[in-house]
C-alpha cells in the first residue's frame, strides 16, 4: 500500500530535516546561483527553507508550476524546468536515496552517476571492443539499440511502485515516510498543468507527438530536465540491466539512459537478441524499441555512442558534436566582430564556458587538429580577450 501522508517526525529528527534541506539548497544552487528563481529563494532563505520544512512535515507539499520550453541542441526536445524550491526537494530526495539506488544499478549504467557519465561510457565501450576483438585482431560485432520516446512513455504507476517498494524494502533512514510521500508527489505530478510557457507555440513545430508530455496519456511521462527524472529512469530500467547482465550473461553490455549496446563475437547471436529484448521491454515496462535505430555492424567499421565515434585504435567526436562546435564558434565570431568595443565580464565568462565545454569534451579524443582549425576562424577581437591553452585544451581570459 503506497503512503499518501507522512508520519510525524520525532523531536529528535526535526533538526535533521532542516539540516538536510539546507544541504539540498546548497546542492541545488550549484551552477544555478545567478538564475532569477535561485536569487529570489536566497533573498529570504531562512523563511523559504522553513516553509519547505513545514510542508514536508505536515504533508502539504505540492509541486509548483514548471517552465516549459523547447531546446534544439543536441536534438529538439521539450523541457519542463522545475521551480527552484522544487529543485531543492529533488536534491533532498536524491541525496537521501542515492545510496539505495546505487546498490540497484549495475556498474555499466552510466547516466547521472558520480564518477560515470558519457566519457566513462565511451571508455567502457572502447574497452569492451578491444577485449572482445583481442585488440582488433579478431572479428566482433556491436549491437546498438534505442528505446522510442523513453521519458514520455514511462508508466508513472509502474515507476512509483518500483521506487516505493525499493524505499520500503531497502531504505532504513529516519525520514522513510517523508521520502515516500515526496516521491509520490514528484512522480504523479502532471507538469503540463498550470505550466508557464516560454517561447512561441511555433517552437513545438516539428516535435514528434511521442516526444511531448502534452500529447501523452496522463499516467505516462517524466519531465526531461529534472534530477529526479534521470535517477528514476535509471531505476525504471534497473531490472532490464540485470536481465541483460545476469540472465542473458552478456559480459559486454552497457547503457546510457535509453541508448544501450552489446558487443559479441557472433553476429547471428546478436541478431537473435533483438526480439528477446523487444519482448522483455514490452512485457515488463511497456517500452518499445525504436524501429529505425537498430544498429548491428562490425566493430572494425566503428560505432557511434553518446557523442563519440569509436573506430579501431582511435576515437573521434561525432559529426553532430563537430557541427555544433563550428556553429557555436560562428555565432561567437559574429558577436566579437560587431561594433561593441567593450564586452561585459558576465558575457566573457559565458563565452569562455561555452568554448571550454566543447574543448573539454574534444580533448579526450583525436580532435586537436579540428579544434585548432575551428579556433583559427575566430576574429582578431576574440584574442584580445582570450588566450588558448596548450594543445587547444581550453581558453582563458586575459
Amino acid at each position: 500500500m503506497l503512503s499518501t501522508m507522512p508520519e510525524q517526525l520525532s523531536l529528535f529528527d526535526e533538526p535533521r530535516l532542516l539540516e538536510a534541506l539546507y544541504k539540498s539548497w546548497v546542492d541545488a544552487r550549484r551552477h544555478k546561483r545567478n538564475t532569477i528563481n535561485a536569487l529570489k529563494f536566497e533573498l529570504d532563505l531562512e523563511r523559504n527553507i522553513y516553509q519547505l520544512y513545514e510542508e514536508i512535515l505536515y504533508g502539504t507539499y505540492k509541486v509548483s508550476p514548471s517552465i516549459c520550453f523547447i531546446v534544439d541542441k543536441p536534438v529538439k526536445r521539450e523541457i519542463f524546468a522545475a521551480n527552484f524550491r522544487d529543485r531543492v526537494v529533488h536534491h533532498y530526495v536524491i541525496n537521501q536515496l542515492m545510496p539505495v539506488f546505487e546498490n540497484q544499478f549495475i556498474h555499466d549504467t552510466y547516466s547521472c552517476r558520480v564518477g560515470k557519465g558519457t566519457l566513462f561510457g565511451i571508455r567502457r565501450l572502447q574497452k569492451f571492443i578491444r577485449s572482445c576483438t583481442d585488440n582488433y585482431r579478431k572479428e566482433a560485432f556491436v549491437l546498438k539499440l534505442d528505446i522510442q520516446g523513453f521519458f514520455m512513455n514511462i508508466r508513472k504507476p509502474l515507476l512509483l511502485g518500483k521506487v516505493d517498494s525499493l524505499i520500503e524494502r531497502k531504505y532504513s533512514g529516519w525520514d522513510k515516510s517523508w521520502l515516500r510521500f515526496l516521491v509520490r508527489q514528484i512522480i504523479l505530478n502532471d507538469p503540463t498543468e498550470n505550466c508557464i510557457m516560454k517561447g512561441n507555440l511555433s517552437d513545438w513545430k516539428g516535435l514528434p507527438a511521442n516526444k511531448s508530455l502534452f500529447t501523452t496519456p496522463r499516467d505516462c511521462g517524466l519531465p526531461i530536465g529534472n534530477l529526479t527524472s534521470q535517477i528514476f529512469a535509471n531505476d525504471y530500467l534497473a531490472d532490464f540491466d540485470r536481465f541483460m547482465k545476469e540472465t542473458l550473461k552478456l559480459k559486454y553490455y552497457g547503457r546510457y539512459v535509453d541508448d544501450f549496446f552489446v558487443v559479441h563475437e557472433d553476429r547471428n547471436y546478436l541478431k537473435s537478441l533483438v526480439p528477446v529484448i523487444r519482448d522483455y521491454l514490452d512485457n515488463t515496462v511497456c517500452a518499445i524499441l525504436h524501429p529505425s535505430k537498430v544498429y548491428l555492424q562490425s566493430c572494425h567499421r566503428g560505432v557511434l555512442f553518446v557523442g563519440a565515434y569509436i573506430a579501431p585504435y582511435r576515437t573521434y567526436p561525432s559529426k553532430r558534436i563537430r557541427h555544433n562546435f563550428r556553429k557555436a564558434m560562428k555565432e561567437l565570431s559574429l558577436q566579437f566582430s560587431s561594433d561593441h568595443e567593450v564586452h561585459p565580464a558576465q558575457s566573457l565568462n559565458k563565452t569562455r564556458a561555452r568554448v571550454n565545454s566543447y574543448l573539454g569534451f574534444c580533448r579526450h579524443f583525436r580532435a586537436e587538429r579540428m579544434s585548432s582549425s575551428v579556433l583559427a576562424t575566430m576574429p582578431h577581437e576574440f584574442f584580445r580577450w582570450f588566450l588558448i591553452g596548450g594543445q587547444c585544451a581550453k581558453v582563458e581570459k586575459i
